[in-house]
């Protein structure tokens, strides 16, 4: 994982905005993801004072990790994952390199795998796939504490 930019400023202000990326190469790299995640999650709180629930954080762990694994099993080359805070949510980004969207399956209790955008669908408050020039980037937006709604 190579870490691209981190916004560092300890005095935030609700227009502000708090982002962190890494690029990420390898299967490996999935747990690299998380830990990301965690550690920026962590920052928010304790460096910038906004709230973090446990839910939230182990939230966008999942999201991350099922993100980043769709992307390292089906585009070729690195994805960067983007965090990005902006008042009371995170965005999560993926980029990968394979401009073909995912296929979302309908719900199917019966389905063996397969349901990893469902379940970042199901648990984000908002979800989008972008065509780029090159590749794709997947977005979803989760709330930092359940009673910021």
């Amino acid at each position: 994982m190579h870490q691209v930019a981190a916004d560092e400023d300890a005095q935030f202000l609700m227009g502000d905005v708090i982002t962190v990326s890494g690029v990420f190469e390898g299967s490996e790299d999935i747990a690299l993801a998380r830990d990301l995640a965690r550690s920026f999650l962590t920052d928010v709180q304790t460096v910038h004072g906004l709230p973090v629930s446990r839910d939230a954080m182990s939230t966008v762990q999942l999201v991350v990790s099922e993100l980043v694994t769709n992307a390292r099993k089906h585009a070729p080359g690195p994805c960067l994952l983007t965090l990005e805070v902006t008042g009371v949510v995170v965005q999560v980004t993926v980029w990968d390199s394979n401009p073909t969207p995912p296929t979302i399956l309908p719900p199917d209790p019966s389905r063996i795998g397969r349901h990893g955008l469902e379940i970042v669908m199901a648990l984000g408050q908002s979800f989008a796939i972008h065509r780029e020039p090159v590749g794709k980037r997947i977005t979803t937006t989760i709330l930092l504490a359940d009673d910021l709604a």
